[in-house]
């Protein structure tokens, strides 16, 4: 998205200037209730008439061969899956809570001749042990309804955006993009977002998640800001995210380290603490408060130069981007990555902690340049490159219905009134 932004609490209103594109979304479906839906007469390419059926979910303690073996498969069978078919399904990675389907020979016998595990809502996996073993994946025929949500922050209320009926990965999505150029951390009541983008559902009536944004629109203290999903062939058929003129909304560092948090503690050179009786103590990094293990995420491409414990530091990792830039990431939990190793912006390089000088979990993200430590968000970050010249007038006539649709969306008039979900 996202538990999202913080404890930000977004009234979000679903409309639509195409009301023809709405479906009723009444039930959301997960992978647990999935297994308890009534089937078809036909699912996974197969009549399932034909067959004794067993349908369940994976358990703690079970394993691929406890339950071939429970169902009579025979051993070799169950071998030839575990050795041959590794690439398509390695049978040490089923997880627990997972649904699957077994169809049973219908005789006396009752041998399992096909399973399938539903790796998601809309993929799975076939194992026909008719004949030959046959191992092969697929996925289930998907219809995409063309969403359009509109929201205004109201009230800092803890974590209710999910309530409201917005796809998590939509909400996660969306502070993505605009990462680089809003301060989350500061939000503001009457802040606005706009946001177009696909549902996808099985069966006409089975959700089963939201596509990446199209695009969106948030408006931050009166300022608009666009956003447009684009990819082209100059771009390496990469897509990314620009604005309406053309200038790409990422940056060549992350705004923060974690996602989900809040800043405890600002970068601050005159900073006094009553424990050491006012004494000035100069803080040089940006604390961000989290729980014990979130993930921490390196904010720039970068080569690690050190990833080792030391004093108040704690377990820390050292970044250096490029000849002027470096970034630390103090008091972590555990690292994940190791001196010489190159890691992207986004990748897990550790997960928050307590150890070192702290009095709880957080990471201390400290940002030089040109070896001394400044303020991150005092800082003017270079920009990723725009759009060629050459790819631009390609880019308007693309994004053009796009903004005419954002523009159409109406924001609620009174939220707490008019509020809309899909609840």
């Amino acid at each position: 998205m996202h538990k999202f932004w913080g404890t930000f609490f977004l009234l979000v209103l679903l409309i639509s200037c195409k009301q023809e594109s709405q479906i009723s979304t009444d039930t959301e479906i997960t992978q647990e209730t999935l297994s308890q839906v009534s089937l078809p007469e036909t699912q996974f390419g197969f009549t399932l008439s034909d067959f004794i059926i067993v349908q369940d979910t994976v358990r703690k303690g079970d394993s691929f061969g406890k339950l071939m073996q429970n169902n009579n498969v025979d051993y070799p069978k169950i071998a030839k899956v575990s050795e041959k078919y590794r690439d398509t399904f390695d049978v040490r990675k089923i997880r627990v809570g997972t649904p699957y389907l077994i169809l049973k020979a219908n005789d006396t016998l009752e041998k399992a001749q096909v399973f399938v595990y539903q790796n998601d809502l809309i993929n799975y996996t076939v194992i026909d042990f008719r004949d030959s073993v046959n191992v092969y994946k697929d996925r289930r025929e998907v219809k995409y309804v063309r969403r359009e949500a509109a929201g205004v922050i109201e009230s800092s209320l803890s974590e209710a955006i999910l309530d409201q009926g917005i796809d998590y990965n939509v909400t996660n999505n969306l502070s993505d993009i605009y990462a680089w150029t809003i301060d989350f951390f500061r939000l503001q009541k009457g802040d606005k977002f706009k946001v177009i983008y696909n549902e996808k559902y099985i069966n006409d009536t089975i959700y089963a998640g939201a596509e990446p944004i199209e695009a969106a629109y948030f408006e931050h203290n009166g300022t608009p800001l666009y956003a447009f999903a684009y990819e082209s062939d100059s771009l390496k058929n990469i897509v990314d995210y620009f604005d309406e003129e053309a200038n790409n909304l990422r940056r060549t560092f992350l705004r923060a380290p974690v996602k989900f948090s809040r800043i405890s503690s600002r970068y601050n050179l005159k900073r006094r603490i009553r424990y050491y009786g006012y004494k000035v103590r100069p803080h040089k990094g940006t604390d961000y408060a989290a729980p014990v293990g979130t993930p921490i995420m390196a904010t720039a491409d970068g080569t690690i130069t050190e990833s080792t414990r030391k004093g108040g530091n704690g377990k820390y990792v050292k970044i250096r981007h490029n000849g002027t830039y470096s970034t630390q990431y103090l008091h972590m939990k555990n690292q994940k990555v190791k001196r010489g190793e190159f890691v992207r912006q986004g990748d897990v390089i550790g997960w928050v902690g307590m150890t070192g000088n702290t009095g709880g979990p957080h990471v201390c993200y400290r940002f030089w340049k040109n070896g001394r430590q400044v303020d991150p968000f005092k800082e003017k970050l270079p920009a990723a490159e725009p759009l060629p010249e050459d790819i631009r007038q390609d880019y308007f006539e693309y994004i053009g219905p796009q903004k005419s649709e954002l523009d159409c969306i109406e924001f609620p008039d009174n939220p707490e009134v008019d509020l809309i979900t899909m609840n």
